[in-house]
């Protein structure tokens, strides 16, 4: 995608160092999260190239082109059996440089619709090799990219994040329940430091404003099957980040938007005061406007009491 941050050159894995010393120096930690958008790429950023999938089958919606344009999303090209091992070597080659570049872990993005979770659900998957057709089958790849990322850092020092009910970039599995009960037991046999779930509620909220009703907390459904640190994330504030860790739905809860219009998000929290409104139009504008602009709470002098 046009602008993201890699770790794939010696410049990045440079640049990378700054930051992590940075929050080192204030006893801070920080994960590296590891991501390939599969076919939610665009060729205009790959050479000229179309980008890759477990099939050839293209998205709905329109991709980010390289000068932050749109079009409508290419049909990708299905990985051939052999190139998959490249894949996930593609993975263990990231991790290292996140272990490089001063990061404590890292967390493995299979949610949202990228390459993890197209080969995950059955809508994206319909491969008939090793790598599709049954539950087994179709997770195979997130679980050796779990364990090649493993064998770098560590398993306590990995995480994973998943969307299970998820409807971003044209994911959705018609059996969510079946297939990520398989998958998140499996995750944690790999004894991993966390599972990172994304509610359904906040479906589809990378592009547009969503608080679906009367939907199941993936935390709560899950909670059973992971028995190690949980991290729930979407459409939460602070009141209810903390109703669902005091009722032992999540172990932390995540926040992004939030986070981005709020630099002093925890010391908010901890004062009860109001939040800034984001301005969703400057997310993915490639500059600096709406990422840095944002005033603290001692800046803008917003009445205590609200949230």
């Amino acid at each position: 995608m046009p602008a993201t941050p890699g770790i794939h050159s010696e410049a990045q894995i440079a640049g990378w160092k700054v930051v992590t010393k940075a929050i080192h120096d204030k006893g801070g930690f920080v994960f590296l999260q590891l991501w390939h958008v599969g076919r939610i790429s665009h060729s205009s950023l790959l050479n000229g190239q179309l980008p890759v999938a477990p099939s050839a089958i293209a998205a709905p919606g329109n991709a980010f082109t390289a000068d932050f344009g749109r079009a409508p999303f290419e049909t990708p090209r299905a990985l051939e059996t052999a190139e998959i091992a490249a894949v996930v070597e593609d993975y263990t080659r990231a991790a290292l440089s996140a272990q490089r570049a001063g990061f404590d872990g890292v967390e493995i993005h299979g949610a949202n619709g990228y390459l993890l979770e197209q080969f995950l659900q059955s809508r994206s998957n319909q491969r008939t090799d090793d790598y599709g057709g049954s539950i087994e089958k179709r997770c195979r790849l997130v679980l050796e990219v779990a364990r090649a990322v493993s064998a770098v850092f560590g398993s306590d020092r990995v995480g994973i994040r998943l969307s299970p009910f998820g409807v971003a970039n044209g994911s959705g599995e018609g059996d969510p329940l079946l297939l990520y009960t398989y998958l998140i037991d499996r995750l944690a046999e790999l004894d991993l430091a966390y599972l990172h779930l994304i509610e359904p509620r906040a479906s589809g909220a990378g592009q547009a404003d969503v608080d679906h009703q009367n939907v199941p907390f993936a935390s709560e459904l899950f909670r059973p099957h992971w028995p190690n640190a949980l991290i729930a994330a979407g459409n939460y504030k602070p009141d209810t980040a903390s109703t669902a860790i005091d009722a032992n739905r999540a172990d932390a809860v995540a926040f992004g938007r939030l986070f981005i219009a709020n630099p002093d998000l925890p010391e908010r929290a901890r004062r009860r005061v109001g939040l800034n409104p984001y301005n969703r139009a400057t997310f993915y504008g490639g500059g600096a406007e709406g990422y840095l602009d944002y005033p603290t709470f001692e800046a803008s002098k917003l009445p205590a009491g609200q949230q």
